[in-house]
């Protein structure tokens, strides 16, 4: 893996991710409970529309003049509701690759197998992106889907806490085809799942891959 350090990477709640590479370009996955106003973000990904992963007003706090936004293409209406601009933003469906704001991403698949809350005809997404070299996949809202565990990265950031997602037991036996170098759990111990969760998910994941922990109770 490249000199990426996962203290790179902090999680506000959920999975409200913050990316910040050396160079010092900013990037936020789906924010959330955003605390004060710092407009630092270079770039925004959402990846679908549920309140806690789609909040204009968290992105209102972070974006900037120069922020790029990317959302799924399904978003299109949501976008328009909440006032975007068609300038405003970049859409993406899977298996798109783009460069924004100078970090390259790919968009992979995110849904339910049989639960009906992400379905696949919706067209969410997860993302790959590629900072300082690092190869890191944020999954969004997604069950352990078999295409997935061909995605190439150094750091899976998923979703653990069951109900709208896998499970902790389903997320590391995904993690252990997927065969990251890091894992970073998230959407648990808030608005679903418990905290102990993590505990064991790390204990069902291989001791070759490390499992770093963000969200804290």
């Amino acid at each position: 893996m490249s000199n990426f350090k996962t203290d790179q990477i902090t999680v506000n709640t959920q999975s409200s991710i913050r990316i910040e590479s050396a160079e010092g370009t900013v990037i936020y996955l789906d924010p959330l409970e955003i605390e004060g106003n710092p407009q630092d973000a270079d770039l925004i990904l959402v990846t679908h529309s549920h309140y806690d992963h789609f909040s204009p007003a968290d992105i209102a706090k972070i974006r900037k003049g120069s922020t790029k936004l990317v959302v799924p293409s399904s978003m299109k209406g949501d976008m328009e509701k909440n006032w975007f601009d068609l300038r405003d933003y970049l859409c993406m469906e899977e298996g798109d690759m783009i460069s924004a704001a100078g970090i390259y991403i790919k968009a992979v698949p995110a849904y339910n197998k049989l639960k009906p809350f992400h379905p696949r005809r919706n067209g969410w997404i997860g993302y790959v992106l590629t900072v300082d070299g690092a190869k890191i996949y944020v999954a969004g809202d997604t069950d352990a889907l078999k295409e997935n565990t061909s995605i190439e990265c150094d750091i899976a950031m998923i979703p653990i806490g069951g109900t709208y997602t896998m499970n902790a037991r389903e997320a590391a036996s995904f993690i252990n085809s997927l065969k990251p170098a890091i894992v970073i759990p998230t959407h648990y111990g808030t608005i679903v799942g418990k905290p102990a969760d993590v505990d064991e998910f790390a204990g069902r994941v291989d001791p070759a891959i490390e499992v770093v922990r963000k969200l804290s109770f």
